[in-house]
């Protein structure tokens, strides 16, 4: 895993509704790149309104590249919501983020995400998945 970026920033717009958070509100947000015999495969993006940060979630700003999945699989008291797919196509900023990252000659990209809950602060995870896993 590669961090890329990490810190308060605005979230994008289709995010604020899923959060519970006014739009325009500064979030943390925290994105890396997760690799497979050092191929970036996905391209992860993780949202956390600010009162998350006073709440259970305070360790997340302290993760640096250890993995998030770790974190929310092994506290029995974070809740998954349903997970939402969909592609991502060019206009959208998460394809922007991932091409950004790594070379992509397509014009969409499949994702999907999911909101935990933990002491009812909310933290959206979503997983932009690169063509590189299509190849052998």
């Amino acid at each position: 895993m590669v961090p890329t970026e990490t810190g308060l920033a605005r979230a994008n717009a289709d995010e604020y509704a899923l959060l519970g958070v006014a739009h325009g509100t500064r979030v943390y947000v925290r994105e890396v790149l997760l690799l497979c015999n050092d191929v970036p495969v996905v391209f992860a993006h993780s949202v956390l309104p600010p009162a998350g940060l006073r709440g259970g979630w305070n360790g997340i700003t302290r993760l640096g590249s250890r993995s998030l999945g770790e974190a929310l699989f092994s506290d029995p008291r974070i809740e998954r919501q349903p997970l939402a797919y969909r592609r991502v196509r060019n206009d959208h900023p998460l394809f922007r983020a991932a091409a950004r990252l790594q070379t992509v000659a397509v014009s969409s990209l499949w994702a999907r995400r999911s909101v935990f809950c933990l002491n009812r602060h909310p933290l959206l995870v979503t997983e932009v998945f690169l063509p590189t896993l299509d190849t052998p």
